[in-house]
């Protein structure tokens, strides 16, 4: 049976959704069978992530109305065929109940080896719904002081409900600021967490680029560089975490910080 793995954020715009899409791809590429589960049937976009937005015919919701069946729903990536999606972005109204989310997370499961559930920012239904069908979970925060704090409270949440394996990932760093002491340092967020950090990933012009066109990113930029060794950490237990100091370190990474 594959891992089930929800990735949340405890406020939005912290690019949970950027993680999960690029995550996915890193694991897939890997070798293993990825399925993405957009869970938050409100404000999706997943699939506008992936790029693949004029694929989606059905969603979650039609798999359990018995409209379709959950094959149809999946939605092959064309440039990863290890790379799956199953969108809510075509909610026709009606909302799934958790445990007929829970039903068709156990069916995924059956055919893959990973399942990442991109969870609904915050705290409610969508959250809970999400959360109680995964055995793990990955907390996407940005190391700004109201970012760790809102995930506190997830983390706080999450505990309720036991699951095997909890991480961070701080997103977005800024290694000039850091180095500057002006940010929150990847160290600082796990304190104040009391969780293991298993990824830093660099804020990346490239992803913003990425995301405005519909594609994934870049393969060769730092964000993607990032994300494999978070893909590396889940799927080999490996700790290396990426520095997003270091191209700011030494006379080169001087003129760089001048440079921002």
């Amino acid at each position: 049976m594959g891992r089930c793995i929800v990735v949340t954020s405890g406020k939005g715009g912290v690019g949970k959704s950027t993680i999960t899409a690029t995550l996915g791809v890193a694991i897939a590429e890997a070798g293993a069978r990825v399925a993405l589960v957009d869970a938050d049937v409100g404000l999706n976009n997943l699939d506008l992530v992936l790029g693949i937005e004029s694929m989606v015919c059905y969603d979650v919701t039609d798999v359990e109305k018995g409209r379709c069946r959950l094959s149809e729903a999946l939605i092959n990536h064309p440039f990863c065929e290890n790379l799956f999606l199953l969108s809510s972005r075509a909610l026709s109204g009606g909302n799934i109940s958790m445990k007929s989310f829970a039903e068709v997370i156990s069916a995924l499961r059956q055919t893959f080896d990973y399942v990442l559930i991109d969870c609904p920012a915050g705290i409610d239904d969508g959250f809970h719904r999400a959360v109680s069908a995964s055995d793990e979970a990955l907390i996407v925060t940005t190391p700004s002081p109201a970012a760790v704090r809102d995930a506190d409270r997830v983390s706080d949440l999450i505990g309720s409900y036991r699951l095997r394996r909890v991480g961070v990932i701080v997103n977005m760093v800024r290694g000039d600021l850091v180095l500057k002491g002006e940010v929150m340092s990847v160290g600082d967020v796990a304190g104040v967490l009391r969780l293991p950090v298993v990824g830093s990933v660099p804020e990346d012009d490239e992803v913003l680029l990425s995301a405005t066109v519909g594609k994934i990113s870049d393969s060769k930029s730092r964000h993607y560089a990032a994300v494999c060794m978070i893909a590396s950490h889940i799927m080999l237990g490996t700790n290396e975490i990426y520095d997003c100091t270091a191209k700011y370190r030494g006379i080169v990474g001087f003129f760089r910080k001048l440079a921002r």
